[in-house]
Formats: C-alpha cells, sequence, structure tokens
C-alpha cells in the first residue's frame, strides 16, 4: 500500500507541473490520495508546503508593477479593517451563543478574518491552545477554503464581477492566500494581481492581532510571528519597476509562481486526514461557516457598490 501511494503522490506532483493541471485539480488530486491511500510523505510536506507557497507567492511579485501593487493596497485597506474587526467580533458572539470553548472560537474567528491557517498557527501558541484545538480550528478552515477555490470563481462569472471586483472580494473572503491566488488565478491575470496585493496586506494584521490577543487573553510571555515573505514580494514588485529586463524573464518567473502555488495546493488537499476531519466538531463548523458565509455576503455587497 505505501509503495502504491507513493506512486500516486508522484504522479500527481508530476501532472501539476504541466500545463493541464489547475489549483482546483491539485486541491482535488490532493484530497483523493489523503482519503483513500494516504499521503505517505505526511510527516515531512507541512514545512515544504508552507517555504513553497511563499517562494511562490514572491515570484508572482515580478509580474507586478509597484504601483498597481500600491493601488490595490490602498483600495483594499479599509476593506481590510472594518472586515478584520468585524469577523473577530461577530465570531466572539457566535461563539459564545453556539457554546464553542473560547480558545477555538478566537482560533477560528482569527483564521476567517485574517489568512486562514497562517493566522492560526501564528495565534495558537499565543493561547496555549492545545493539539486538539489546533485540529479542529485548521480543518474548520480548511474545509471552507476548499469549497471557496471551486464555488467563489462560478460566483463571480454569474454576478459578471470586474476583475478588480472579484479580486478585492477573494482576498477579503476566502480565507488562505493558497486558495486566494488559486481562486483569482482561474478568473483572471488582473484579478490574481490585486488578490495577491489585498491579501498580503491583509496578512501583516497578524502581527497586531497576535499582540491584541495576548493582551486580552492575559498572555504575557508571548513571541510574535512576522510574515517577512510579504517584504521580498514587495522588493521583487520594486525589481520588476525598475529593471530592465525582457517580458519574457518576467512572464516566466510568474509561470514558475502559478506551478509552485498548483503543487502547493496539492500539497495542502494531501495534508487533510480522516482524523483531522473527525476532529471538526458540528458546533465548531458552524461557526466557521456563519462567519464565512457573513464576511463573503457582506464583502461581496461593499464591493460591487464601491469597487
Amino acid at each position: 500500500m505505501k509503495n502504491l501511494a507513493t506512486a500516486l503522490f508522484v504522479a500527481c506532483i508530476v501532472f501539476c507541473l504541466t500545463p493541464w493541471a489547475s489549483p482546483p485539480i491539485a486541491l482535488a488530486l490532493g484530497l483523493a490520495l489523503a482519503l483513500t491511500v494516504g499521503n505517505p510523505f505526511a510527516a515531512k510536506t507541512g514545512k515544504a508546503t508552507k517555504l513553497l507557497l511563499q517562494t511562490s507567492v514572491v515570484l508572482l511579485g515580478f509580474g507586478m508593477n509597484l504601483s498597481k501593487v500600491v493601488e490595490a493596497g490602498r483600495t483594499g485597506i479599509l476593506f481590510t479593517l472594518a472586515t478584520i474587526v468585524g469577523t473577530l467580533l461577530l465570531g466572539f458572539l457566535v461563539g459564545r451563543a453556539l457554546r464553542v470553548p473560547a480558545t477555538t472560537s478566537h482560533l477560528i474567528s482569527s483564521g476567517t478574518a485574517i489568512c486562514g491557517g497562517s493566522a492560526i498557527a501564528a495565534v495558537g501558541p499565543v493561547l496555549g491552545a492545545s493539539d486538539e484545538e489546533m485540529s479542529v480550528s485548521l480543518g474548520t478552515v480548511f474545509i471552507l477554503n476548499s469549497i471557496a477555490l471551486f464555488v467563489f470563481p462560478a460566483i463571480g462569472h454569474a454576478l459578471s464581477l470586474t476583475q478588480q471586483q472579484f479580486g478585492v472580494w477573494s482576498a477579503i473572503a476566502i480565507h488562505d492566500t493558497s486558495s486566494v491566488v488559486g481562486a483569482a488565478a482561474r478568473y483572471g491575470a488582473e484579478a490574481l494581481q490585486i488578490a495577491t496585493t489585498v491579501k498580503l496586506t491583509r496578512a501583516l494584521w497578524i502581527v497586531p492581532l497576535t499582540l491584541a490577543t495576548a493582551f486580552f487573553f492575559k498572555r504575557e510571555k508571548t513571541r510574535v510571528t512576522i510574515p517577512w515573505f510579504i517584504l521580498f514580494f514587495l522588493v521583487a514588485s520594486v525589481v520588476r519597476t525598475y529593471v530592465a529586463a525582457p517580458t519574457e524573464a518576467w512572464d516566466a518567473l510568474v509561470r514558475l509562481a502559478r506551478i509552485g502555488l498548483t503543487v502547493t495546493l496539492f500539497l495542502i488537499g494531501a495534508g487533510l486526514s480522516r482524523k483531522s476531519l473527525a476532529a471538526v466538531g458540528a458546533r465548531p463548523l458552524i461557526l466557521g461557516v456563519v462567519l464565512w458565509i457573513v464576511i463573503s455576503s457582506v464583502g461581496l455587497w461593499a464591493v460591487m457598490a464601491t469597487v
């Protein structure tokens, strides 16, 4: 069985490197592998997934003009601030109403408000969250991310959203950076640029969120995780803007980034386990769904009305 799992894993990776692969297909392959024969490299792919995602995001910066990055960041900052505060407050109230443990509730709210698994990973140690609480929170966010990757582009096309509207909306309403980029890449090149920039601007709020969590939960000793790869993304954008090079060179880097993101989504899907799915109880999942529906609906209304 292990040899079969290894062979299928390698075959899926090779397929993800081809032009026929796409983020949704890669995620579906990863899920299918994880829930059938299992991931033969489950203990090793966690760090590789994070590094590959960050590297791919930085490479995307080589396809973006700095002025567009600044414009997109400015467009999304008000949406970002309003939705982060609103999501955390709503998560607190709904979590109490559903009697979800305070730690789990805050983890899910943080993941929904900012950037999914990255926010949960940063806030979890500050709260002293147990492995079970982390698994429940990550599992909840993962399930909703998977749905969003398939559903959001279809909704965008049905509502005839512009590239800019979809880029801002997906960055606000989808949890993880990988799923945001995957959904936006399906929608269009301009949507991908805007979504990536707005999402990375949003990810910077991990730092104040971690500090606020330590304050409100009375944790004196806290270690703040700073997403340094966002700085490298900006550096890549500066290089793209001011360094003279053939367009083909920049295009090649962007293609490499998209391949990297496709492989990343496969690894994320393959990282799922039956145990982590079973750990997600009804109440935490309901909390995650309520927060996701509210932020998606309000975000969509605001984007269609103002962008």
